[in-house]
């Protein structure tokens, strides 16, 4: 593996790069569950272009879905999770609780998807951001409940205009 770090209207961002050049890892700095940066193996900030090509037409507006090949790494119910993250659209949101229905989970899985949820390695590409609590509030982020409501904000901004 190595990695790569851009800056973003939400800070630095490392991308680390799976040894078949996919993209394994999107973490936003003092993210709650980044593996140590030792582990990424050595830096290239050369990586990944298409992936941080992709990132910054996002940020400017011009991109609202991603293409990019991903190597994501979880448990099978991760996996799934994951998997359903990607179909919430650009600039809506959904709760944990419909998100454990989507995936014919029995009522009481928000939990659970909650906690799959915050283990995405690829926040912003797997769009993890784009749920919430149960009342419409903001709950728990891997990158800070800030670059949450930045990240939601910048949505709804690009869905408003």
């Amino acid at each position: 593996m190595s990695y790569a770090v851009m800056d973003s209207p939400v800070g630095p961002l490392t991308l680390v790069a799976a040894d078949t050049g996919e993209l394994a890892g999107l973490y936003m700095e003092q993210h709650r569950h980044r593996p140590p940066l030792e582990t990424f193996g050595s830096r290239d900030d050369s990586l990944l272009p298409e992936v941080q090509q992709q990132l910054k037409e996002y940020f400017t507006g011009d991109r609202t879905t991603f293409d990019v090949p991903l190597k994501l790494t979880g448990t099978p119910f991760q996996q799934q999770v994951w998997s359903a993250l990607k179909d919430i659209p650009y600039g809506e949101v959904t709760t944990y609780g419909q998100l454990a229905a989507t995936l014919g989970l029995v009522p009481g899985a928000s939990r659970a998807v909650g906690l799959a949820n915050g283990k995405n390695p690829v926040s912003i590409i797997v769009p993890c951001h784009r749920v919430v609590g149960s009342t419409g509030n903001l709950t728990g982020y891997g990158g800070g409940l800030d670059r949450k409501q930045h990240l939601l904000d910048h949505e709804r901004a690009d869905v408003l205009f």
